[in-house]
């Protein structure tokens, strides 16, 4: 046996999730989303009001690493803000999202 094919045979051999489990992911949650012009968002000031495509008490979309996976609703504990999950996307439409833009 080489020296090579002994050294990977002492590599601990871990399957399944654990693969994953020290992976980083980034997790956002989106309150809405709007469109402006330039001019507009050069105008913006301390107590400018931006308009956003969600009505007050629909759900906010919770994002991994900018793909779409559940949704919520905001919550505060403890004076932080948090989001309570109330919705998990199936996987079909978890999948069916990955060629659209968050």
């Amino acid at each position: 046996m080489t020296e090579e094919e002994q050294q990977g045979s002492m590599e601990p051999q871990t399957e399944g999730i654990d693969l994953i489990l020290d992976i980083p992911l980034e997790v956002s949650v989106q309150l809405g989303r709007t469109r402006m012009p330039i001019q507009q968002l050069l105008g913006l000031a301390p107590g400018s009001v931006i308009d956003l495509d969600k009505l007050s008490g629909e759900p906010l979309d919770i994002l991994l690493n900018n793909r779409l996976v559940a949704r919520g609703e905001a919550v505060v504990v403890n004076d932080r803000y948090g989001v309570r999950i109330v919705e998990i996307l199936s996987a079909a439409d978890r999948i069916s999202g990955l060629g659209k833009l968050p």
